[in-house]
């Protein structure tokens, strides 16, 4: 008897992951449309999916994706595609279990020493401040997460101890530097394997900016919050009522602090209607943000905050490629000027969101560059940024030799799993 026939199965062109989401969204019935509304994303994102301009997203959307779909098995919109865990999980910090500790850490009995002043927590922040958005030096390995890491325990420590010992105007002080400091955990935490202390340093500081009665305090605490709850998925609108209320405590006038905050919130909003395919509502508070940046001066940027002429350019980027508008977002990037920004982390992150809109429009090369920029100038914001974790791995497959090797290279530093 004969030897059956095979079938070489790498012969026939297997669909791709955009070709599948497509044929799931047809079979069931749904219209873009829908599957926007419910991915909270515009119709264009879903487009993007299924032409592959975008591409596979990471595992925790992929799994709701295929919910909304009504797919059961997330490998009938995979297919034969090895998805690495790796690759859509985030890196870990070698530092990140000393912050666990001191954020899981409760004093109950008030520590037996004297609390430091005020101005003493103040300047301590002004520095980590410093050491958080400073270049790398050069011949170290040391970026910003690590600059700051073996500080965080005891600022955490020292300015909750203020807190509970201080009195009158030195408490309320005392409070908005805690605040501060859980600001820079909730930075250290962003891109790290631990989404439960986040959300937990989102609150805390917004619940020591309240109990310090402070609009400012409170203000900034909106904008970090407002961005934890982007990235999570939150409603827009809910993001959208915080930003407004904070905006609206606020002291109208000439006080440069309070108009930074305000054109930060107004940004926030502006970067949430992006997020969701909203294009009148993004640019309408993306102009307000403009409005108070030029109010300020083209040479101002807050010390901490870093609002000003250059990240509200900057963010543009951003709100483009939300928008699916790659093209839009590489005009805005080649009229950058990235030396206005005061933040080595601002800066490589607009560099990162320059080589996403060329991966949008399919520029391997282009795309492999901005990442080797964003690498020189802040090695640790880079290494922890989900958009290069998850796309590195195509580009070391895609595009001419010379940059598939420039890819790989590049993963390699990062501690980014590619195929062999």
């Amino acid at each position: 008897m004969p030897e059956p026939e095979t079938t070489d199965s790498s012969a026939v062109p297997q669909p791709t992951f955009g070709q599948r989401v497509k044929r799931a969204r047809t079979r069931g019935g749904k219209t873009r449309a829908y599957v926007a509304d419910v991915m909270g994303h515009s119709e264009e994102w879903v487009k993007a999916i299924e032409r592959g301009t975008i591409g596979m997203p990471r595992l925790p959307k992929l799994l709701r994706l295929a919910h909304v779909l009504g797919v059961a098995d997330i490998a009938e919109l995979t297919g034969d595609d090895r998805i690495a865990a790796a690759t859509f999980t985030k890196a870990e910090h070698r530092q990140l279990p000393l912050i666990k500790q001191a954020l899981n850490k409760y004093e109950l009995a008030t520590a037996d020493r004297p609390a430091e002043p005020a101005e003493v927590l103040e300047a301590r922040l002004r520095q980590a401040w410093k050491l958080w958005h400073a270049a790398d030096e050069p011949g170290t390995a040391q970026g910003h997460r690590s600059r700051i890491g073996h500080l965080l325990p005891a600022l955490l420590a020292d300015t909750r101890h203020a807190a509970r010992t201080l009195e009158g105007a030195e408490r309320r002080r005392a409070l908005m530097a805690q605040a501060q400091a859980y600001h820079l955990a909730q930075l250290f935490l962003s891109f790290q394997p631990a989404p439960d202390l986040v959300m937990l340093t989102g609150d805390r500081a917004m619940a020591a900016a309240q109990d310090a009665d402070s609009p400012m305090a409170m203000a900034a605490a909106a904008w970090y919050v407002n961005h934890l709850h982007r990235d999570a998925g939150e409603a827009a609108e809910a993001r959208v009522e915080l930003a407004e209320q904070a905006v609206a405590l606020l002291p109208r006038g000439d006080d440069p602090e309070g108009i930074a905050r305000r054109g930060l919130l107004y940004l926030a909003v502006a970067l949430s209607y992006a997020k969701t395919g909203q294009h009148g509502d993004a640019w309408r508070y993306w102009d307000k943000a403009d409005a108070d940046a030029r109010k300020l001066g083209d040479d101002y940027a807050h010390p901490w905050l870093i609002f000003g002429r250059g990240i509200v350019d900057g963010y543009r980027i951003t709100m483009h490629n939300d928008l699916i508008q790659p093209v839009k977002a590489l005009e805005v990037a080649d009229a950058l000027n990235l030396r206005s920004i005061p933040s080595a982390t601002r800066r490589s992150y607009h560099l990162i969101e320059t080589a996403r809109a060329h991966g949008l429009l399919g520029e391997s090369a282009a795309a492999v560059s901005y990442l080797q920029r964003a690498y020189r100038e802040s090695t640790e914001t880079i290494q922890y940024n989900l958009y290069t974790r998850s796309a590195l791995p195509g580009l070391v497959t895609s595009g001419p030799r010379v940059v598939r090797d420039d890819a790989r290279d590049l993963a390699q530093e990062l501690g980014v799993p590619v195929p062999a």
